[in-house]
């Protein structure tokens, strides 16, 4: 049986303002970069995954492969007039590690004029490429485009690739007078940098501000950059931005409990983090999913707490409209749960906070994380194993 975590907190935070003036802007350039650890550089960088169907393609001429077995899938992308390419998987020697992938990088259907690209690491049920080049047709000259791809081969049951952006777009841009850095993530490894979306692992990133900073946003109808609301036009290919000042948006208010001291959602309208004042927030009336919460308290110590829920799903999701405030039953209390599962004879004991949507919830305690502070009893029916797992000492 699950334990029942409270944490109560009253603070009032002013709401903050998006719309000031600002002028329109022309087009933004940005360069494209392509890197092997292109996760390791902008930092917040999903993945697609794609499955190898049984049946062999029919009609795609092939290369002359070196392995007995060989693996096939298609790497879907609107960038392409098929809406894909075709990817397969061969082997340097006639058995053993898919090592050697071949990509329709030219577009044309085939893989017959391929040259293979080589794993630069393999293990026992792994094999890793890239960067791998492909070009999409572009409307005045082609574009290129890198991407990462991991096989993992556990067994026949579970084997697939993920597949990674290889390449983003980053640079200088001037808004409102003021220098920033801009970088342009294609977050869902399709090809293409503006994709809005409800789900998050659909939703490309972007991040305006300093170029260290890894604090990106989803890409949607508006970004709020130093209190001014915009909306951005971002390239289909990612190499240029447009930004301009959001005139007539119209707002709704959403109702949070009042220990809610941040809160974030997010959209095709974009992704919006506030600090809501007595449980009252507003947004750019629209669909969107719960980002995140979070409450914070001191106890009678002084120590800093928090509280904080991510990854929601179908359950977080809400709409914004100007007439009504909508109500969202987020925050306390959150619901501890332990799974158990029995390994050569042994028992794995698996912990978890959620929240009241089914989000996972995060303990923090002055900065570090208390996951590991519960105690939990143990003991058999016959009466001749108990054991008390105490709290760690801090």
């Amino acid at each position: 049986m699950g334990d029942k975590t409270y944490i109560w907190l009253t603070v009032g935070i002013s709401l903050l303002v998006l719309t000031s003036p600002a002028g329109a802007q022309d087009e933004q350039w940005l360069q494209y970069h392509s890197e092997r650890e292109a996760q390791q550089i902008v930092g917040d960088l999903g993945s697609s995954h794609l499955e190898f169907p049984s049946e062999k393609p029919q009609g795609l001429e092939l290369p002359q492969f070196k392995g007995q077995e060989q693996l096939f899938t298609k790497w879907p992308s609107p960038m392409v007039k098929s809406g894909y390419l075709w990817i397969a998987l061969d082997c340097a020697r006639k058995q053993g590690q898919w090592d050697r992938l071949f990509i329709d990088s030219n577009g044309n259907g085939h893989l017959n004029d391929e040259t293979p690209v080589t794993a630069y690491r393999t293990d026992q049920s792994s094999a890793y490429f890239g960067p791998v080049k492909v070009v999409f047709e572009g409307e005045d000259e082609p574009l290129t485009y890198h991407l990462n791809i991991r096989l993992y081969n556990v067994n026949v049951r579970s084997r697939g690739l993920h597949v990674y952006s290889g390449g983003w777009y980053e640079g200088n841009i001037t808004v409102a007078g003021v220098t920033k850095h801009c970088t342009l993530i294609d977050y869902n490894a399709n090809g293409t940098f503006n994709d809005k979306s409800i789900h998050p692992e659909q939703c490309d990133r972007i991040q305006i501000g300093k170029k260290e900073s890894q604090n990106t946003r989803f890409v949607g109808n508006y970004i709020e950059v130093d209190g001014v609301l915009y909306q951005p036009e971002i390239a289909r290919d990612g190499a240029y931005i447009k930004l301009t000042k959001a005139e007539d948006v119209k707002f709704g208010n959403i109702r949070v409990p009042e220990t809610i001291t941040e809160f974030s959602a997010g959209g095709e309208n974009g992704l919006f983090t506030l600090k809501p004042t007595k449980g009252i927030g507003s947004l750019p009336a629209g669909k969107y999913r719960i980002n995140s919460w979070t409450i914070e308290r001191k106890d009678e110590k002084g120590k800093q707490w928090k509280l904080e829920g991510r990854s929601f799903s179908v359950r977080g999701d809400f709409e914004v409209t100007e007439k009504t405030a909508t109500s969202l039953d987020v925050g306390e209390p959150v619901i501890g749960h332990v799974r158990a599962r029995k390994i050569a004879g042994n028992y794995e004991f698996d912990k978890e906070l959620r929240g009241r949507l089914g989000e996972y919830v995060r303990l923090t305690s002055s900065g570090r994380s208390v996951g590991d502070m519960y105690r939990m009893q143990a003991k058999n029916k016959e009466g001749t194993f108990e054991k008390m797992y105490p709290i760690p000492d801090q």
